[in-house]
């Protein structure tokens, strides 16, 4: 891996090497953390410091999965940095829909940040939280039954009672992010620095990114642009309702390894 944009800090970061952990941690810390730049209130006056940072693969051809999934695009340096940024959040927003094809279990806590994450006030791992209006959701999962952390289920205020009840039931903590059957992506964020959890990472899919985004919540964007050209009808990385106006993005970084781009946007 080698850093391509900003210039080079230091000739190691122009090598083509493997960076290690700590090396990928401060690359991708969040603003206002060691490494991370500005504090989030300097740079967008965000309410309670909150910062919503997306992590998205994709092809060069737009799509963002291949055959319903996104390991096909990914590899072993995207791997790393999913890792990573999964390690610096204190929480990692998830659409139903995403759960579902992906399999997704919980967050395991990892020694090789612990201590930063100690030095942060983190706890051991960051807790998922799942943005679903209808609760289509197996509870009976280890992502609920066996967390490390108690899984979040973001949900409206009308949401069918009985599944709030399994969902309680199965441990997971159940919180209202809106009116009706509906969540409102405006509010996601906000619910969560309510509850401390200010560092935040979605990881999509595209309906739920493509919310954010209209809703004008995103402030970053990590977009693993793979060498692959995967043709077929899958969705782009975001999906959604439109907006008036295409919102501008700053480029951050980019890394690259094996042909693989690491970019990182964020809000201009």
């Amino acid at each position: 891996m080698r850093r391509l944009f900003p210039s080079p800090l230091t000739p190691a970061e122009s090598e083509d090497r493997t960076w290690d952990l700590e090396e990928l941690a401060d690359a991708y810390a969040y603003p206002g953390t060691p490494g991370g730049g500005p504090a989030v209130a300097a740079e967008e006056g965000r309410p309670g410091g909150v910062w919503l940072r997306a992590n998205m693969v994709s092809s060069l051809d737009g799509a963002a999965h291949h055959e319903g999934r996104s390991q096909p695009l990914s590899s072993d340096a995207d791997m790393r940095i999913f890792g990573t940024l999964r390690a610096l959040a204190d929480a990692v927003v998830v659409g139903a829909e995403t759960v579902r094809q992906e399999g997704y279990r919980p967050a395991r806590a990892r020694e090789a940040f612990a201590a930063r994450r100690a030095a942060l006030g983190q706890g051991p791992a960051p807790a998922i939280a799942i943005v679903s209006a209808g609760l289509d959701l197996d509870f009976s999962l280890p992502l609920f039954t066996g967390p490390l952390v108690p899984t979040l289920v973001l949900t409206g205020s009308d949401a069918p009672a009985d599944r709030v009840d399994a969902a309680r039931a199965a441990g997971a903590e159940v919180i209202v992010a809106g009116e009706g059957r509906r969540v409102d992506p405006r509010r996601v964020p906000e619910v969560l620095a309510e509850r401390g959890l200010t560092r935040l990472l979605t990881e999509g899919g595209p309906r739920l990114l493509g919310e954010f985004a209209a809703a004008e919540v995103l402030d970053e964007l990590c977009l693993s642009l793979a060498p692959l050209v995967a043709s077929g009808t899958s969705p782009r990385i975001v999906s959604g309702p439109s907006v008036a106006v295409p919102e501008r993005f700053a480029l951050a970084s980019v890394l690259e390894e094996a042909g693989f781009l690491f970019t990182r946007y964020r809000r201009a």
